[in-house]
Order: structure tokens, then C-alpha cells, then sequence
């Protein structure tokens, strides 16, 4: 069946490209054959709104499809390939174990060793600081893909958090092998440990759909962005102090769990070993989280119609 665009719309490309769009079928009412040639009206959709999962979710195949070749692009022609899954945080432990534990004093008062302490929080936060950066520059990284055809542009950021999901998924049998070898069994309180997770997922996804959407208006926060995510991860001292530690720090408790990242983690690594919770670092952080994900989702359907313009 053939289809006719209206005249009264820019060129089929330019709307592709620019703007999601609103696809309307309206009968022809011009002459001959009206019964059987439906006019497609094509338009952008105006204002504030949340994600469209609905068109996310009809494009999953694309979306799964960029998640692989991200994936197979980081570890192509690499000598050690998925190993750096596990290197990576590995290395980081052992800086912490060093520095931290030895000669800063902070691993006293654990009934497990220190190593595995900041294990449980580093693969974690090597999941938010990889999603958030990949995502924030995808839009950038896919300047090719997006001037070319139309398609809901969510998925590359989400597509970038997949990815990195990927990784977190491996370096978790390494922590699987460190409770092991260390005797540590999982809680009751692993469900908590799970649904911290969740709550990382979503504001990797919402953070890092922000930051892509703010790279591409903004070229400065590019570079800002890897020195930005270090700062972030020396502020999020659930990482490498222990819960007696934190106590000493008194007040700030209060308002560390507005950094998501740190009552996430505090309450991921608490649920899988059977420490105390922390539930109103719990509470505040997701809280946050949800906020995050609204804002940078609704900002970034705000001015993706602007994408392939200014890219």
C-alpha cells in the first residue's frame, strides 16, 4: 500500500531525524481511490515527558543488539578479554587494602577481612561509574547512528548501562569466590542486597540518560565527567569505611545518603553479609534515585528533538 506524506510537514528526513514523532493515518479525501490510500501525517510530539517505555520496549532488539556490540567492541582484540572484569576491581581492592586498611586504620571492628569488605563495595561502584560515563558520552559516540534514522534515541544510554550490567554480572562470580574462600554466607537479608541493586540500575540509567542528553548541548561536561565521577567515588565512603567508622562521622550521616550511591551500597554490601541495615540511608537514597531518573529522563525527551542539529 503506497503512502503519501502531507505537504505541509518539513522533508521525510529532517523529521526522522530531529524529533520523536507522532504517526497519524487520516483517510484521503483528495480524489479517486480516497477509500483505499490513507494519508500518514507525521509530527513532533511538544513539552515535558517521562520515557516513552512503551517505544523502548518495541525496539528491543536494537537495543539488546547495541548492548552486544558494545560488549564485543570493549574486548576486541584484547590479550585478557573478560578477564579485565576481574582485574579491574582486583586492583582497586588492593590500593584500598593498602592505603586504607593498613595505614589509615578504617578495617577495624569487621568479623570478615577487609579485602572482601571493599570487594562488596567497589564492584558495585564500578558498575555506576562505567554506565554513567559510557552513557553519558553514547549519544556522542553514536553521532553517525543518529543523524542517519529515527529510532526512540533512549536506547543508546540504556544500551551503554546494559554493557556495563554485563561486566557487574561477571566481577559478582569474583565476589561469589571471595565469600567462599572466606567462608561468608549469604544473609536473610539478601533480598535487601537485591533490590539495592535494582535501585543502582535505575540510577545508573536515569544519571547517565541526563549526562548524555547534557553532553551533547554542552561539550564542556565531557571532560568534566571522568574527573567528576573520582571525586564522586572518594565522597561515597561506603566503599571502603566499615558502618563503625561511619558512626564516628556523626552528623554527616544525615546527609551522605543524598549521594544514591552511598546508601545503595551501604545497604547492598549490609544484605548480602548480614550487617546491620541502614534503612533510612536506604530510604533517602532511592529516593533520590527515583528523582534523578525522572529529571534526566523528562530532560532528555525535552531536548532530543534537537539531537541530530546540534550533534
Amino acid at each position: 500500500m503506497n503512502t503519501t506524506l502531507s505537504s505541509n510537514i518539513p522533508p521525510v528526513s529532517d523529521a526522522l531525524v530531529t524529533t520523536p514523532l507522532t504517526i497519524t493515518p487520516a483517510p484521503n479525501t483528495s480524489g479517486a481511490g480516497a477509500d483505499k490510500e490513507p494519508v500518514t501525517v507525521i509530527e513532533p510530539r511538544r513539552g515535558w515527558r517521562l520515557m516513552d517505555f512503551s517505544a523502548v520496549w518495541k525496539a528491543r532488539e536494537l537495543l539488546f543488539i547495541l548492548m552486544w556490540r558494545d560488549i564485543k567492541v570493549r574486548y576486541k582484540q584484547t590479550l585478557l578479554g573478560v578477564g579485565w572484569a576481574f582485574i579491574q576491581p582486583l586492583a582497586t581492592v588492593a590500593v584500598f587494602a593498602v592505603f586504607m586498611g593498613r595505614f589509615a586504620g578504617v578495617n577495624e571492628g569487621l568479623s570478615y577481612p577487609y579485602g572482601l569488605f571493599v570487594l562488596a563495595g567497589i564492584i558495585p561502584w564500578l558498575f555506576v561509574s562505567a554506565s554513567t560515563t559510557s552513557a553519558g558520552n553514547s549519544l556522542f559516540a553514536n553521532e553517525r547512528l543518529i543523524t542517519k534514522v529515527y529510532f526512540p534515541r533512549q536506547i543508546i544510554p540504556l544500551a551503554s548501562v546494559g554493557s556495563a550490567l554485563f561486566d557487574f554480572i561477571v566481577a559478582l562470580f569474583l565476589l561469589l569466590v571471595g565469600m567462599i574462600w572466606f567462608r561468608v554466607a549469604p544473609a536473610l537479608s539478601t533480598p535487601v542486597a537485591i533490590l539495592s541493586l535494582g535501585m543502582l540500575i535505575i540510577l545508573a540509567a536515569g544519571f547517565g540518560t541526563f549526562l548524555s542528553a547534557l553532553i551533547v548541548k554542552h561539550r564542556d561536561f565531557r571532560y568534566i565527567l571522568a574527573f567528576a565521577v573520582q571525586l564522586w567515588m572518594f565522597s561515597t565512603p561506603a566503599i571502603y569505611m566499615p558502618a563503625q567508622k561511619l558512626a564516628e562521622l556523626g552528623q554527616a550521616n544525615w546527609w551522605l545518603p543524598l549521594n544514591p550511591a552511598h546508601g545503595l551500597i551501604l545497604n547492598f554490601r549490609a544484605g548480602l553479609f548480614g550487617d546491620e541495615l541502614n534503612w533510612y540511608a536506604l530510604g533517602v537514597s532511592s529516593a533520590v534515585t527515583l528523582l534523578l531518573f525522572v529529571i534526566g529522563t523528562t530532560y532528555f525527551r525535552r531536548v532530543e528533538r534537537s539531537f541530530a542539529d546540534v550533534i
